[in-house]
């Protein structure tokens, strides 16, 4: 990683170099040279950085191309032109590989040219590997883009993936057999209380269920936010009235039974106490 130099030549929007600056830094690489001499660009340069601002301090300027990449061992350019007899055309992938697998310690001068134009064919003679960026026929990144694809592939090949995801703040374990047990019966008996099962095979149901349940694998607070769920199904139809209580309070799963339909204002002893 630190054996790679990004080589901007004459760069003209400065919102490119702060996010290449910006792309460079999530990737891990620190060696940036602008060929052409454009410090002016730096300061606006730092809006676009976004807490890249130390690598824009750090880079170097040099009048032309030749000076950028005197001392490096291998140049690379990316061009959307095929078809050239001097260098390879490589992938950013395949170039990422090529420069893991080189045994001593060599400097990769990677060099990407103007927004408008890209880079000349006097430039590209100086190249050893050409890198195209593969894309449909609407071939037209932006420089910054470019930039962070390479790097990307070559981030992933060096195997440099620093960064450690946070896992879950409260990690929970995973659901035992009972678990399932518990919860496939108390869905099935939500799905009794709304009369799902009225047109539809209950056993074809609960064990559709099954299978999508064990390929979704929860763990035993997500099986529990499942069993909670298909609880208060129950018991809202309990508190409504349209369903009654079969079993004790303390005992759990409740099965439900269905009791005619609702009374309709006007029709019962109810009604007139109001």
């Amino acid at each position: 990683m630190a054996n790679l130099r990004i080589v901007l030549v004459e760069p003209q929007e400065a919102g490119n170099v702060g996010a290449v600056a910006r792309a460079m830094k999530n990737f891990g690489f620190d060696d940036l040279v602008i060929a052409g001499n454009h410090p002016q660009l730096l300061p606006v340069a730092g809006w676009w950085a976004s807490g890249a601002d130390d690598l824009l301090e750090r880079a170097r300027f040099t009048p032309t191309l030749a000076d950028a990449i005197a001392d490096a061992h291998l140049t690379v350019a990316t061009t959307s032109m095929r078809g050239r007899t001097n260098p390879a055309d490589l992938t950013p992938h395949e170039l990422a590989n090529e420069f893991a697998s080189l045994g001593d310690p060599q400097t990769l001068a990677l060099v990407f040219g103007r927004e408008d134009s890209g880079l000349p064919n006097e430039i590209l003679d100086r190249i050893h590997v050409a890198v195209t960026i593969p894309t449909t026929t609407h071939a037209s990144l932006n420089l910054a883009q470019a930039v962070l694809i390479a790097l990307y592939e070559l981030h992933l090949a060096a195997g440099d993936a620093t960064r450690t995801l946070p896992g879950p703040r409260k990690e929970a374990p995973p659901a035992t057999t009972a678990d399932f047990e518990r919860f496939f019966t108390e869905a099935h008996q939500a799905l009794e209380a709304i009369q799902f099962f009225k047109t539809r095979y209950p056993e074809h149901i609960m064990r559709s269920i099954r299978t999508l349940t064990f390929r979704a694998a929860p763990d035993a607070r997500e099986l529990s936010l499942l069993r909670a769920t298909a609880l208060e199904v129950v018991r809202f139809l309990e508190r409504t009235g349209r369903v009654e209580r079969t079993l004790p309070d303390d005992v759990s799963p409740r099965p439900p039974r269905h009791l005619v339909p609702r009374r309709q204002p006007g029709t019962g002893s109810d009604d007139a106490e109001d």
